[in-house]
């Protein structure tokens, strides 16, 4: 049955995504940094529809970067898995920047339980290939590409076997190859690659193709477009469907939301090369499971369960014992100096092009100090809460552009109000408002603000749900209600 739909395919942040077919069933893992869980993975049936499936792990490391203990993982953390299924069991591989560790988790169901083990060495942006003989390789590199053979449990290179550079891209002023997606199909070895142009900021994929793994690479440019607005549409797996037709599933810059991936119908030409048709607004592809529903990537929330919903992801590793749910997410605080050290901030990814989240807070239960709301987050972030001062409470936005942390505006509140943050991207938008919500109506909070898309935490922007002290930690706040508005 064919599924028709529409680029780009999440409308969320799902960056350097990877894609395998097991049976009938697509999964597409993708890059979370330093938030937690971390290393997602979506599941679809048809490549245009997406849902939750899992995260690979609860907690990357217990290190003072993760933990946000005076330092942070910000713009660091992990990125570029690659994910493989092989002999029955699911492999996902990818490198932290922080520790500077390469990571290979394997499960015997896609839902878990992972185990974690390490590769000795430092993979980046790395491409795990299972060869029909028995041999493992792993692509990886910048600008310069290296092949290098692991021993059978990928433990680590395998002594005297495959490492060599095999591919090089030229020398320029701007992103070499990197993101490796590495496959082998009809008996070739077939790489993938991002790079950019050499005169201008131009996303473009590339691929090559070699009858062996170790060298004789021979490949182009196969996209080079500022499809919709982007900055190019590169970097991303490959993928059959049950019927023979191949595609793309591969991501475009879209600003502050981040990076989303798109779909590309794509076929092997009579040499066996790659090629890529055009990257278009519509997309049309075949369901493996017609009629199947699929659960929102995003959701509003009521905090009546036992745990959290998947499309939730803390804000680097979170401090459990000062967080419960009780038709409601309590928080208790602790002590930060400002908003982006705060630990247990709770996210989601913001919707492209608009969206809008609102939350009761209930600070009533804070102590002097104590600070809860919600948040729009980014570098350039902006904090809307409650807080308990020694004459009452204070409504603040604090902000930050290019500088410190500062006070847009301060109002006396009360001690339980309903707030909001409201996004808008596109060219020359990427705003977020900020509102208090009354009986009598909406009332803005200070005026719009720029948000960015700042390598120097190198996400798309989220929703975030905070409590923490300037003072002594002490006392907790209740969110409730929170929902989360499509437009």
């Amino acid at each position: 049955m064919k599924i028709k739909g529409t680029n780009p395919l999440t409308r969320l942040d799902y960056p350097d995504p990877d894609v395998i077919r097991v049976g009938d069933t697509y999964y597409m893992c993708s890059t979370t940094m330093y938030f937690q869980p971390g290393c997602v993975i979506l599941r679809s049936y048809d490549l245009i529809n997406w849902e939750f499936c899992t995260h690979v792990y609860d907690r990357l490391e217990d290190t003072d970067r993760q933990n946000l203990n005076g330092c942070h993982a910000y713009g660091n953390g992990m990125w570029a898995p690659t994910i493989r299924y092989h002999d029955g069991v699911f492999h996902v591989v990818f490198i932290a920047n922080d520790t500077k560790k390469t990571y290979h988790y394997t499960a015997e169901n896609i839902e878990g339980p992972w185990k974690k083990s390490y590769i000795e060495g430092f993979y980046h942006d790395s491409s795990l290939l299972f060869d029909d003989d028995g041999r493992v390789y792993i692509m990886y590199g910048n600008r310069t590409i290296r092949v290098t053979e692991l021993k059978p449990d990928l433990s680590g290179p395998l002594p005297g076997g495959v490492d060599r550079v095999v591919i090089k891209d030229d020398p320029g002023p701007h992103l070499g190859y990197e993101g490796c997606h590495l496959y082998k199909i009809g008996g070739k070895y077939y790489a993938f690659f991002i790079h950019a142009a050499k005169d201008r900021w131009l996303r473009i994929e590339a691929a090559f193709m070699s009858d062996r793994i170790d060298g004789g690479w021979v490949g182009k440019d196969v996209i080079a477009e500022y499809f919709d607005g982007t900055t190019g549409v590169a970097q991303g797996g490959i993928v059959d469907t049950p019927d023979g037709k191949w595609y793309g599933v591969i991501f475009g810059d879209r600003g502050a939301v981040g990076r989303i991936p798109n779909l590309v119908p794509k076929h092997f030409d009579g040499d066996g090369f790659p090629v890529f048709e055009k990257v278009t607004k519509e997309i049309e592809c075949s369901s493996t499971r017609p009629g199947y529903r699929y659960a929102p990537l995003y959701v509003s929330d009521g905090f009546s369960g036992e745990s959290l919903n998947g499309a939730w992801e803390w804000n680097h590793n979170p401090v459990l014992e000062n967080v419960s749910l009780d038709c409601g997410l309590i928080l208790r605080p602790l002590a930060a100096k400002s908003f982006d050290m705060a630990k247990n901030t709770l996210t989601q990814r913001a919707l492209w092009d608009r969206c809008s989240a609102e939350v009761t807070v209930d600070a009533t239960g804070l102590e002097t100090g104590g600070f809860a709301g919600i948040a729009a987050l980014q570098y350039s972030y902006g904090a809307l809460g409650i807080e308990r001062t020694e004459a009452g409470y204070s409504l603040k936005l604090r902000l930050r552009d290019d500088s410190e942390e500062y006070v847009a505006e301060s109002i006396d509140c009360g001690g339980v109000e309903r707030l909001k943050v409201e996004f808008e991207f596109g060219a020359g938008k990427d705003l977020a408002r900020f509102y208090l919500i009354t009986p009598a109506g909406e009332r803005q909070i200070g005026g719009e603000h720029k948000m960015s898309f700042d390598l120097r935490h190198f996400t798309g922007c989220r929703f975030g749900l905070f409590c923490y002290t300037y003072g002594e930690p002490g006392g907790q706040a209740k969110l409730t209600d929170f929902k989360y508005n499509e437009r």
